[in-house]
């Protein structure tokens, strides 16, 4: 076994880099089991929370074109162990993206878990799908009440991912996230907030 997503993208320059800053040796010995070509339980968990990522994508003219994607908590769906899929929902219809891939189908996307300083790496080979001629793919990906307007689905069959280190990952937290952190700091100052109240009112008989 290997190191699936680094060797993905070891090229002759990457390779080189390495050697030059006395990491070619390290990682060209790499003994451990790091294939990842497949999703797991702890996969799925941290798809399921995630309500954005980063993708790149790259044009015919070779430059890269990193976008930010957003919906419910989950809309990344998983599929299986090895495919993902969400609804491209309409934009600023600039559709940048969507002619990338028909030239060149390879992705790579980010996901990010600020509060606890985890990031997952992924590389995947996307396709596009129309959710009208798939009802099925349609309703495991649809999002009740939520307004935006579906176009198409985009199916991402996974080549390797990987977890990367928690280092420079400044925690940040979404206003849900600190609701849910502060209730029981709001609770206690409700709690003092009456007692006060009723201290003041004894003192006043």
């Amino acid at each position: 076994m290997g190191y699936l997503f680094l060797e993905t993208l070891s090229t002759s320059t990457v390779q080189a880099a390495q050697d030059a800053n006395g990491a070619g040796n390290f990682w060209q010995t790499f003994k451990g089991d790091r294939q990842f070509d497949a999703f797991t339980d702890a996969e799925a968990d941290f798809l399921a929370r995630r309500d954005s990522f980063y993708m790149a994508s790259v044009s015919e003219s070779g430059w890269p074109y990193v976008q930010h994607r957003g919906g419910p908590a989950g809309f990344l769906t998983l599929l299986d162990e090895r495919t993902l899929a969400f609804a491209d929902y309409r934009g600023n219809r600039q559709y940048i993206t969507l002619g990338n891939i028909a030239g060149n189908d390879r992705v790579a996307l980010i996901l990010m878990d600020y509060p606890n300083r985890r990031r997952l790496k992924i590389l995947a080979h996307m396709e596009v799908r129309d959710l009208a001629a798939d009802p099925d793919l349609a309703a495991r990906l649809a999002q009740p009440g939520y307004k935006a307007l579906p176009e198409r689905a985009f199916v991402l069959h996974l080549h390797a991912f990987d977890w990367n280190c928690p280092q420079h990952i400044t925690p940040r937290f979404t206003t849900a996230e600190l609701e849910k952190l502060l209730s029981p700091v709001h609770a206690r100052i409700e709690a003092l907030e009456a007692e006060n109240a009723a201290l003041r009112a004894a003192l006043k008989t």
